[in-house]
């Protein structure tokens, strides 16, 4: 938490216009994200699945730009903000714009409740670890980066692969959910693959104001992170494995790298 409180006391008017761009940035890129498949699903030229996974897979990447900010609390408001929007998408919304978000991306695993849940668990993740590591770790953001972007793109991969191609069925009956062998063996490729990207750019590439890794640590933190994410999701109820995935990916491997 000192190198937060050091930040604010060192915060001038430049770095605050230059996070501010970065704001504009990231809402411009988020709404983007999530307007044009509601639009192409209401257009009839995609389906809800279709919708639903480019949102999932696009919206979230904004954490990328998490690092550059100066003040990375300026991230957590913005994460906080699309978190209200998806609460307050409902069926019986009175927002028209957030009745369309619910009915254009919806699963059938939450007809029953008429909100958006794993869009929320989603955005209550990303929001959680942001704010936790933006107060007491804002050198190691790369660690909420990695369990988010498994959580992002790793679950789309799995679920489009395991879709199509999945026959050896995995997942225990009570996760409601139908992972494949297939679908989970890309998951854990796709979660590796994603990991080392991050950890290497962040921590080994262009730090920015991050924590320096070594090439070693790049491999081991990928690893631990990819394999934690993968039988996490595995285990995890299909409606809660957008909350569960990220958060016990990123602290299981925070804490080891901070006991070692």
């Amino acid at each position: 938490m000192q190198l937060l409180f050091n930040t604010i006391a060192n915060y001038t008017f430049a770095d605050f216009r230059s996070d501010l761009i970065l704001v504009g940035i990231a809402y411009a890129y988020v709404l983007s994200t999530i307007l044009v498949p509601v639009y192409l699903k209401k257009k009839g030229l995609i389906s809800k699945f279709a919708a639903r996974k480019t949102v999932h897979l696009l919206s979230g990447l904004v954490v990328l730009i998490v690092p550059f900010f100066i003040l990375p609390l300026h991230a957590v408001f913005i994460a906080l903000s699309m978190t209200i929007v998806v609460y307050f998408s409902s069926r019986e919304s009175s927002v028209k714009q957030l009745q369309e978000l619910y009915e254009s991306i919806s699963e059938e695993a939450e007809e029953t409740v008429g909100r958006l849940q794993g869009p929320f668990h989603y955005s209550v993740s990303i929001t959680m670890l942001i704010a936790v590591f933006a107060i007491f770790a804002p050198d190691r953001l790369y660690f909420p980066i990695c369990g988010i972007l498994i959580m992002i793109v790793s679950d789309t991969f799995a679920s489009l692969i395991g879709k199509k191609y999945g026959r050896i069925k995995l997942a225990p009956a009570y996760t409601g959910s139908r992972r494949t062998l297939e679908g989970t063996l890309t998951f854990f490729i796709s979660a590796f693959i994603l990991c080392f990207s991050a950890f290497y750019f962040y921590g080994l590439f262009n730090p920015v104001n991050q924590k320096v890794l070594t090439l070693e640590l790049v491999f081991v933190y990928s690893f631990i992170t990819g394999i934690t994410g993968t039988l996490v999701e595995l285990f995890s109820p299909s409606t809660f494995d957008d909350l569960t995935v990220p958060i016990a990916a990123t602290m299981v491997i925070y804490v080891l790298a901070s006991i070692t």
